[in-house]
């Protein structure tokens, strides 16, 4: 054993290492000139046997990395010690026939009587790069699904958000349905009911005066049925409103109009529906010519001066004040009736809406909801300003 161990430190053990190794093995002396190279460094670079003797280093080295090289080389000779060259760097050899290849080298220096002289042991890393590489691509590929995939999870989660807002929102609009269903078969049915029982009582009476020839009496009864016919038109009239308003059908068509004439028409019409001791006041200031839609606010002013009527005591003025700057209207319409809470007035354009203090008095619930609509639909705001028992002021301003 002991003589195989001296035999490999002996120069002839030395040289067949050299010579044998599989990895590239290659000295160069202080001008870095190659002294010494090793067949597999040779093959490694391409080159037949002795071809590289006495060339320079760079001769190995691409172009491109040639000055720097060489200043490398300097500062190396300045201060040897066994490293690894271009530690944390890509390092790139150069073959006979000009094609390169990455490697990995470490370098050993040392003296002898003929001078300094650096051992370069050199390994072809290409497959190891490759595998790198395939692994990099490998990485970045599985990065990319996993942030697709989170991707196509974070639209899954955002479409199931929607889902659940619109299914929510769809059970709150059922809610309110149901809701407005219930409130609409309550108020039909008092409605409906109260007109047509005075109806039917009134017809039978009128039968009889008739037979009595009691004038006074049979007129009375025939102002009844007449009234109760009114207030089930005024009933359908609303339904049918609220119904064209949700399919649409309703639309602002603005029309050169006289508003003063037109105003003084609707309370000349309105007349009939004050007791003997109600009026209506009218007061007019601005331009008598406007563009507006005159069956919407037809609509409108109808709804707002009946109700300033119907919650109205039996001596009260309904003021109509009425006013036209630039290219604006300012409508309100006063009344001295009830008033509404502040707590019902949260509630006024809701559908079927009545008010606390309403409840004895006959009516839809949807008037004001329809004069909302209505103002909205002619790109107008609408104001309520009300107390209990000091009456109410509802304020349009619609712009044409």
């Amino acid at each position: 054993m002991d003589y195989e161990l001296r035999r490999m430190e002996s120069k002839e053990g030395i040289d067949a290492l050299f010579l044998h190794a599989t990895e590239g093995i290659l000295v160069t002396d202080s001008e870095g000139r190659i002294t010494r190279i090793n067949p597999s460094a040779e093959k490694l670079f391409g080159y037949e046997g002795g071809e590289l003797t006495g060339k320079k280093i760079e001769t190995l080295v691409p172009s491109r990395f040639n000055h720097q090289h060489q200043k490398n080389r300097a500062d190396y000779a300045a201060h040897p010690h066994a490293r690894a060259m271009g530690a944390g760097m890509d390092l790139f050899a150069l073959k006979k026939d000009g094609s390169e290849f990455p490697v990995e080298i470490s370098l050993s220096p040392y003296s002898s009587e003929e001078g300094n002289f650096v051992i370069a042991f050199i390994v072809d890393i290409t497959q190891r790069k490759e595998a790198e590489l395939r692994l990099r691509n490998y990485s970045e590929d599985l990065e990319k699904q996993v942030k697709n995939r989170t991707l196509v999870l974070e639209e899954a989660i955002k479409e199931l958000e929607r889902t659940k807002k619109e299914l929510d929102a769809s059970l709150v609009k059922e809610k309110e349905l149901n809701e407005m269903k219930s409130r609409f078969v309550s108020m039909a049915s008092h409605e409906f009911r109260t007109p047509l029982t005075t109806m039917m009582s009134s017809l039978s009476l009128v039968s009889k005066y008739n037979e009595r020839n009691d004038g006074e009496n049979h007129s009375k009864h025939v102002d009844k049925i007449k009234k109760s016919i009114v207030n089930l038109t005024d009933i359908l009239n609303d339904f049918l409103s609220v119904s064209k308003l949700e399919e649409g059908k309703v639309e602002n068509v603005p029309e050169e109009m006289d508003l003063e004439q037109f105003l003084l028409d609707i309370s000349s019409e309105m007349q009939g529906m004050l007791t003997e001791t109600q009026t209506i006041k009218l007061v007019y200031s601005g331009e008598r010519k406007v563009w507006l839609d005159p069956k919407l606010l037809r609509n409108i002013l109808f709804n707002l001066i009946s109700n300033a009527i119907k919650f109205s005591p039996g001596e009260a003025e309904v003021a109509l004040d009425v006013r036209v700057s630039g290219q604006e209207l300012s409508l309100s319409v006063k009344d001295q009736g009830i008033g509404i809470s502040e707590e019902d007035q949260r509630h006024l354009f809701e559908r079927f809406f009545r008010g606390g203090n309403a409840t004895h008095i006959q009516g839809t619930g949807l008037g004001l909801n329809i004069v909302s609509k209505y103002v909205e639909l002619m790109n107008g705001k609408v104001a309520i300003q009300s107390a209990q028992n000091e009456g109410t002021t509802v304020t349009l301003t619609i712009p044409f």
